[in-house]
């Protein structure tokens, strides 16, 4: 099966129950129920968006959200953004080591959390962006959006030789 490609500009999404959408084509092809995902979660925030029917199978991959008008661009946004909530640490309250299990104590703009990092060196990962992304001892993701707009002090706790 060859994989269909769109543009973006030829589609009007409809958003069901916050991570679902129907899709209209300009032609007139319409999807319903369909799941946006990323194929690239991690470095491909805006490019290749697969849509999956409710069978898992994907009907159709759009190339990049800025081809999109803005509205349809926020809606698909949304979505996506719902279905790939992940925590953004906002500040590191504490870090604490024992036995090389680093625990941490966070703040996030879900609340609080208190968590281990079993193997930090495989667990943090930093992008080209200034991004950094977490993953603990029980698979559960964080994210740094930037590690220099955090406090200098939160700095120093989670890249100590700065």
């Amino acid at each position: 099966m060859s994989r269909h490609f769109i543009d973006g500009n030829e589609i009007r999404i409809t958003v069901n129950d916050k991570i679902f959408c129907d899709v209209e084509f300009f032609s007139g092809e319409k999807f319903y129920n369909l799941e946006p995902r990323r194929l690239f979660p991690v470095t491909g925030l805006s490019e290749y968006i697969t849509f999956l029917d409710d069978k898992g199978e994907e009907q159709f991959i759009l190339r990049k959200l800025d081809n999109m008008a803005p509205d349809q661009r926020e809606l698909l946004l949304n979505c996506l953004e719902e279905y790939y909530r992940i925590p953004k640490i906002t500040r590191l309250i504490s870090r604490s080591e024992k036995h090389r299990i680093w625990l941490w104590n966070v703040e996030t703009d879900k609340g609080e959390y208190t968590f281990e990092i079993i193997n930090h060196i495989q667990s943090m990962k930093m992008f080209y962006d200034k991004r950094i992304l977490i993953k603990d001892g029980n698979d559960n993701r964080y994210e740094i959006p930037n590690i220099y707009e955090m406090d200098k002090r939160s700095q120093k706790l989670i890249l100590p030789d700065m």
